[in-house]
């Protein structure tokens, strides 16, 4: 089955989509340049003089704006960004050692060494960001240039790694999606069997603590011989721009994290190695590691049939939607880990919930949706695309949030740039790629997962015969969604209805086919979505026709969460909405108490999307204008929280 999707370039997603093809791809392209990271790649082409910039990671930045980059194109192929991405394929060209090797930390610093500390420094990961580059330009454009790139870096690793122990498996995860990203483009096995090995090779490194602390010693050597490289470097020529990096990412940190974090570390926990695979049914370590881990199993999985490590796929799943995620979908409780706290360890002003892990999360929701057919996963794909991920983007698309915690009393405003800028063009690449989260198909069915403005192609490759499916919705501002069918259907249609969704009604060419009422729900729960299958094949020109009610409803606090005895937050739809100091400042919002019979909606043009904003009142009359969750901080810096006192009377 073969399915083509575009947007309408109507509603919600419209200006999102806008902002992010016309100035966020071009905005993080300056900013790669005027920090250095590109100049990297210059340097070790021969092409520039200088000192090498950023993190030893900083390789990953550049790939992963490349990924996004074609991914923009293939929607909108301006020559502007087909220039750039080809000056960049280029210098590519020029770095990548004869045997396929590509990593400018050791090939400008340690032109001898591969390989080295491989839980801490990131080769595979780099790599791994690079594949997944050469993948999507080569799908955007038909090109093979950078793929080939990526094949040798593939084979490179294959080489490398095919047949060693779990001490060769990676730190930090996505190698193994790339893998299995070019196992499905070029068909290759070896491409598949090194993702199963670095998977199923993981928690099996005995006396992982003495294993880790030799890599921190050796990998805290490598910097501080790189610091007095750098020292060098400056007393030699003091003309040059050197530290262009800009600062890091403020944080709040509860007491004890970086404790917690050394601890992680020994036992293996930070990098899910603590235990194989079948075994981690507990959401543990750094955030965007684990939800990586998980998409590439779900991946994995999903290609080969392979059951093994699906039930503990699904438990740990469960685990993290019922004990160990934010009310925002926003997953992480811990600064420095960057990671899972103790169960019900939700604060929301240490809340780390860093947008690339609710990325992480959104891949491998679609993963699950795909492997297991069940509704919950693209309910909670929803709800974290709305609220956990969009935060992570301003609306002028240069501006970020790398953290997004869920009460904000100072320090943390979005910024034009990070010292570790992952999440911008993060963002975009998953930006890019929403019409692909939206429909899916199979022999029987066309399953409708999310409602956004866009048109399929659904075509049955043996008999070359298309269904064509339009949806039409102004959601999440109203809640009344049509769906239009056309041409040669032979499938049943599939649609989900949202956990958020107390009343529900589909209507079939005028006729009302379905009612679905729920019991009103106080709090997040996925696991309530459905899927509801028209017992007909739709006819050509058919419209099917969903209505949902889009009351407020408050959110009611876990009670195992400390100091949120009557919190509740307000959340409208799958919009989860938030109190921001800006609207009015003698207002103390992390004291004042609402009034929930005083909450009205009323109409707002000045976010994207034009979503209403709930007014109400405090119990002592002051007026409090609720805006959504994602929108907050686009105004200046600004005191924000999600959860806020209720009054029980």
């Amino acid at each position: 089955m073969k399915i083509s999707s575009k947007s309408l370039n109507t509603g919600f997603w419209a200006p999102w989509l806008a902002v992010n093809n016309q100035h966020a791809i071009y905005h993080q392209w300056e900013q790669l340049e005027a920090s250095g990271c590109i100049d990297n790649f210059r340097i070790l082409a021969g092409e520039k003089s200088g000192f090498r910039e950023g993190w030893f990671f900083a390789d990953s930045d550049a790939h992963k704006w490349l990924d996004a980059a074609a991914r923009v194109y293939a929607l909108d192929p301006a020559p502007r960004l087909k220039s750039l991405m080809d000056e960049y394929i280029r210098l590519l060209g020029l770095c990548q050692c004869a045997d396929g090797y590509l990593y400018t930390y050791n090939q400008i610093l340690f032109p001898n060494q591969r390989w080295i500390n491989l839980q801490i420094e990131h080769e595979l990961y780099c790599h791994g960001h690079l594949i997944e580059a050469g993948v999507a330009h080569h799908q955007a454009t038909g090109e093979r240039a950078l793929l080939d790139i990526a094949v040798k870096a593939a084979d490179r690793i294959v080489a490398d790694f095919a047949g060693k122990g779990p001490t060769k498996t990676p730190g930090h995860q996505e190698i193994e999606i790339a893998l299995l990203k070019l196992y499905k483009v070029t068909g290759q096995q070896p491409y598949l069997n090194m993702a199963h090995q670095f998977l199923d090779q993981r928690g099996k490194t005995k006396g992982f603590a003495r294993h880790i602390i030799g890599q921190f010693m050796d990998s805290g050597k490598r910097e501080k011989y790189v610091d007095e490289k750098k020292e060098q470097y400056k007393q030699a020529h003091p003309g040059d721009e050197i530290g262009r990096v800009p600062p890091a990412n403020a944080v709040k940190s509860p007491r004890g994290a970086m404790l917690r974090w050394y601890l992680g570390a020994l036992n293996g926990q930070y990098f899910q190695q603590h235990l194989p695979l079948t075994k981690q049914t507990v959401p543990v370590g750094h955030a965007v590691r684990f939800a990586y881990l998980q998409t590439a199993a779900a991946m994995y999985a999903r290609i080969t049939g392979a059951a093994d490590w699906v039930p503990a796929l699904k438990e740990s799943w469960q685990r993290m939607v019922e004990r160990r995620m934010f009310i925002t979908g926003g997953i992480g409780s811990l600064p420095h880990m960057e990671g899972f706290g103790r169960d019900y360890e939700l604060d929301p002003e240490t809340a780390y919930a860093e947008t690339c892990a609710a990325l992480g999360s959104i891949f491998w929701n679609w993963e699950m949706a795909q492997l297991t057919g069940e509704a919950h996963y693209s309910d909670l794909l929803e709800w974290q695309l709305y609220n956990a991920a969009l935060v992570g983007m301003g609306q002028n698309g240069k501006c970020y949030l790398y953290n997004n915690p869920l009460a904000v009393r100072n320090g943390i405003q979005r910024r034009t740039w990070y010292e570790i800028p992952c999440c911008p063009s993060n963002l975009s690449r998953t930006w890019a790629s929403l019409m692909g989260y939206i429909l899916s198909a199979d022999e029987d069915t066309i399953t409708i997962h999310q409602y956004i403005n866009s048109r399929h192609e659904v075509k049955e490759e043996k008999s070359g015969q298309i269904t064509e499916i339009s949806i039409e919705t102004a959601l999440p501002g109203e809640g009344v969604v049509t769906i239009r069918v056309n041409g040669a259907v032979g499938r049943k249609l599939r649609l989900r209805i949202p956990s958020w969704a107390q009343e529900a009604r589909v209507v079939v060419n005028g006729e009302i086919t379905r009612r679905i009422s729920a019991p009103p729900r106080e709090a997040l729960a996925p696991q309530e979505s459905e899927w509801i299958t028209l017992h007909h094949d739709p006819q050509n020109g058919e419209i099917i026709e969903l209505t949902f009610d889009l009351p407020v409803r408050l959110l009611c606090a876990d009670p195992h969460m400390r100091d949120h005895k009557n919190k509740a937050a307000l959340a409208r739809g799958p919009i989860v909405y938030c109190l921001e100091s800006i609207d009015y400042p003698e207002v103390d919002i992390f004291k004042t108490t609402l009034d929930p019979g005083s909450i009205t909606i009323e109409e707002n043009s000045e976010f994207p999307g034009n979503l209403p904003l709930i007014k109400a009142q405090s119990t002592d009359e002051q007026p409090l204008t609720f805006i959504p969750y994602h929108a907050w901080g686009n105004r200046g810096p600004s005191q924000m929280t999600v959860w806020v006192n209720v009054s029980k009377k």
